[in-house]
């Protein structure tokens, strides 16, 4: 067995002691307040940026390029482990989370724009990126550099996560739906770890963001406002 693993479990007993009580509350059931998308990218500690350290409070959701799609014989429709807090909890908040840098988003964007090639599932994820992201490559600064290229497309696509869940009949409409970035690279102002509001409910005019939100209007920043 590896090293690793054996390491984690080793780290996972700590967990256990300290979270010994911590369960009580939650033991029969959950009424989680926010469910989050996050990419499945492993500097992405999903409840850690939140500070979250409490069982019951986060229903937390992962995959390459946070996506909130899922693709059924019937179409499109929101993927079954966002839907699932919303429909059975009472959750109602939906967070969609990039991040800079992201590895989906700049396979996706190599995919339109020169074509790779992947496993079946990497390509089965991609091309469900690929429609929501061609506008956004097309619509690209012609003088913006790759680096700036990707995390102008990380924006893009949350707003695209965003809108799809606005657009569902499945939402209701008293749910929230909040898109922001979380930045580890320096790419927007602030500390590395923090998280950028970029889109609520479909709102992504900064100005008018911060208006409407001013008690977080100090992390309300996008880098393209296309």
């Amino acid at each position: 067995m590896h090293s690793t693993f054996v390491e984690m479990l080793q780290r996972n007993a700590d967990h256990a002691a300290a979270f010994r009580t911590r369960f009580d509350d939650v033991q029969d059931s959950q009424r989680p307040g926010v469910v989050t998308v996050c990419c499945s990218d492993s500097r992405v500690l999903q409840d850690h940026i939140w500070g979250n350290d409490e069982p019951g409070d986060v229903f937390t959701c992962g995959n390459i390029g946070n996506r909130v799609v899922q693709r059924t014989d019937d179409g499109e429709v929101v993927s079954g482990d966002v839907l699932y807090p919303v429909e059975h909890t009472g959750t109602k908040t939906v967070v969609v989370v990039g991040h800079t840098g992201c590895g989906a988003v700049t396979a996706t964007y190599d995919a339109l724009t020169d074509g790779v090639s992947e496993p079946a599932g990497i390509e089965h994820c991609l091309d469900l990126l690929k429609p929501r992201l061609e506008a956004g490559v097309e619509a690209l600064p012609d003088d913006v550099d790759r680096a700036g290229a990707i995390n102008r497309l990380v924006e893009y696509n949350v707003d695209r996560q965003v809108e799809f869940l606005l657009d569902s009949d499945d939402i209701p409409d008293d749910v929230d739906v909040i898109g922001v970035v979380y930045d580890f690279q320096d790419v927007y102002s602030g500390e590395r770890g923090e998280v950028h509001v970029i889109n609520a409910n479909g709102e992504t005019a900064v100005e008018t963001l911060r208006d409407d939100h001013e008690k977080i209007g100090g992390r309300i920043e996008r880098l393209w406002e296309y």
